[in-house]
């Protein structure tokens, strides 16, 4: 059986996709609870960004996942519904925003494979949640799979510095075991770096002539010239 612990793949400095869309809709009422469930991340918000780190929630609900920011506990950039949710297969839930430091692995947690040992992960990092009970009788559903792995591959378009996919458990194996022995971790592996994924990027946008072949002799009148 696979072991959660060993959960990890690196993301190839080449293959990055050029943009990713989400189907992400905040969770209802949200918002409140961002001051007392997230912090000012240490790390810049963009550059700093090194690692996803792959959850379950160990519950069934994804309001079950949602109580646990309302408390202050703990707090996570996206999750993922369940097969009995009406949401599932149709969104995913932002939940905090990516620019503030979600507290899903305690502070004293690292591993050296991950950004060098580097402690305080929940700074240089982004969590997914994925609703699940971790209960051998509780398969994740392959669209469940599928939109982690188009969450991983929208952070690795987004942020430049992006590198490690990991588990919870790899970061604090004598607590946590998430996403579990369940989760098809190679599966996700083999979708995010998919050379022909499906990003959804709209035909017209991918017809935009990119940046780094645009020349100093480009119109740039009325472009913020003062």
């Amino acid at each position: 059986m696979p072991n959660p612990i060993k959960y990890q793949f690196n993301l190839p400095r080449k293959g990055r996709p050029s943009g990713v869309i989400l189907n992400e809709v905040w969770y209802p009422g949200i918002q409140a609870y961002w001051e007392t469930s997230t912090s000012s991340r240490i790390f810049d918000a963009i550059l700093g960004i090194k690692a996803v780190v792959i959850h379950a929630t160990a519950g069934s609900s994804s309001a079950g996942a949602v109580s646990v920011m309302k408390e202050g506990k703990a707090s996570f950039q996206w999750l993922v519904p369940d097969e009995d949710e009406p949401q599932h297969g149709q969104l995913v839930w932002a939940c905090a925003p990516e620019a503030r430091a979600a507290w899903h692995v305690r502070n004293a947690c690292c591993h050296p494979d991950v950004n060098g040992g580097v402690d305080r992960v929940n700074h240089w990092s982004l969590g997914i949640e994925v609703v699940n009970s971790q209960l051998s009788r509780d398969a994740f559903s392959e669209w469940q799979v599928r939109a982690t792995a188009q969450l991983v591959r929208y952070c690795w378009a987004k942020y430049p510095n992006l590198k490690h996919v990991v588990s919870h458990a790899k970061l604090d194996p004598t607590r946590r075991s998430d996403p579990g022995p369940e989760f098809p971790w190679a599966r996700l592996k083999k979708l995010v770096l998919a050379k022909d994924a499906e990003d959804g990027i709209p035909r017209v946008a991918a017809e935009a002539a990119p940046a780094s072949s645009i020349g100093p002799e480009t119109d740039r009148k009325g472009c913020c010239q003062g």
